[in-house]
């Protein structure tokens, strides 16, 4: 019997990482699959055939999409027209829900087994998805336990694989190491400053970031900052931003380095999103900021259902790190929170003893639960044809 024909969709680079992790796993469980769709580099290092360059479907603002929305559609029907033609064994959409969900639902409904890779954030806001997710997926592979559960009690066949990046990060931070990799003695006071990945993410929140460590670089203990900057396109604006902040000689700007700088630190503050993910998974505290233009705050503040942003207080049910929103980002609370972390020996080590639980359970060998939770939809496929 030959292998599995999987046809797979990812847009970012992200999606590329982790669909290349499940293809990976894939292939070393059945050799002879076959791989066809769109992706990036890593996808193609495992056999991706891919149809597009991934950039076709890597847009991220309103503005961007609306203005590739006729190709889009066109690709999504390319797609469609090809796969029902032709039907592979498996649909794999990885994230980018607004394009995947809709073409698993279309491929679904011609008799294909399909499977969603990172559910959206339907559990916080817009839960009337629910309703096209279960007509579009066979299975839902989410990265958190308390998606799993939230899928299955709306009636939506679903598996936790855990998050990759929990397996890739060490669960004792080699703190040491890190500070010797980026030139810091043992005794240092150290914090992380991530301020987004996103221009409009860095603009909002960078400033009131700098006047923080501004308050913070008053300290008896002279403490230091570093700051990993996400793409070369914001590398020299956060420079002269630091600059402007009198700041250049204790800030070290990294060109990406996210987990030297959050493993090394004493405590970051940062924007809310995946890095918050990082900074738990590195057992460091955190201050957590939140700031969205006001239109679309407003428009969040009525649709979200959720009473916390960062990935920390996600898992946990509960505020385990402080979060800050819109007006609430300002320079002295956010040197306060941070300052608390700094000197409140007892807080830190039961947040950190609360780190490593969550660690845990996110650490469930993600790339080998997914391509188990594929072969079954598979096997499950062919008995029922």
């Amino acid at each position: 019997m030959t292998g599995p024909r999987v046809a797979i969709v990812a847009g970012e680079l992200s999606g590329d990482l982790l669909a290349a992790g499940l293809m990976r796993e894939l292939r070393s469980r059945c050799p002879d699959a076959t791989f066809e769709g769109i992706g990036g580099p890593a996808m193609a290092e495992q056999g991706l055939a891919s149809r597009v360059p991934m950039e076709k479907l890597s847009l991220m603002g309103v503005t961007e999409i609306l203005g590739h929305l006729p190709e889009l559609l066109r690709l999504r029907r390319e797609l469609v027209r090809s796969w029902r033609d032709d039907p592979p064994d498996v649909f794999i959409g990885v994230d980018l829900p607004d394009f995947n969900l809709s073409l698993a639902k279309r491929l679904r409904r011609s008799g294909i087994a399909t499977v969603h890779y990172v559910s959206p954030t339907v559990w916080a806001w817009r839960r009337g998805r629910l309703r096209g997710i279960r007509r579009a997926v066979s299975r839902m592979l989410t990265l958190y336990p308390f998606e799993q559960q939230f899928y299955l009690e709306a009636d939506v066949d679903a598996v936790c694989v855990g998050h990759p990046a929990a397996d890739r990060y060490p669960r004792d931070p080699d703190v040491a190491a890190a500070r010797r990799t980026l030139g810091y003695s043992a005794e240092q006071r150290l914090v992380a400053l991530l301020p987004g990945s996103r221009a409009s993410a860095v603009e909002r929140l960078l400033p009131a970031f700098l006047g923080a460590a501004r308050r913070l670089a008053q300290r008896s203990d002279r403490p230091r900052f570093v700051i990993p900057v996400a793409s070369p396109a914001l590398y020299q604006r956060i420079a002269d931003a630091v600059a402007e902040y009198g700041l250049a000689e204790q800030t070290r700007l990294l060109a990406g380095g996210t987990a030297e700088a959050v493993t090394a630190a004493d405590v970051a503050i940062t924007a809310s999103g995946t890095a918050t993910l990082e900074v738990m998974l590195a057992k460091r505290p955190m201050v957590v900021a939140y700031r969205l233009a006001p239109i679309s705050y407003w428009l969040v503040r009525w649709l979200i259902r959720v009473p916390w942003v960062s990935q920390p207080n996600l898992l946990a049910g509960e505020a385990l790190v402080p979060e800050l929103f819109q007006g609430d980002v300002e320079p002295q609370r956010l040197a306060d929170e941070a300052q608390r972390w700094l000197d409140d020996e007892q807080a830190r080590a039961a947040l950190v003893e609360r780190f490593y639980m969550l660690h845990d359970d996110l650490a469930r060998g993600a790339d080998h639960r997914a391509a188990a939770a594929v072969l079954e939809v598979l096997d499950r496929g062919r008995h029922e044809r």
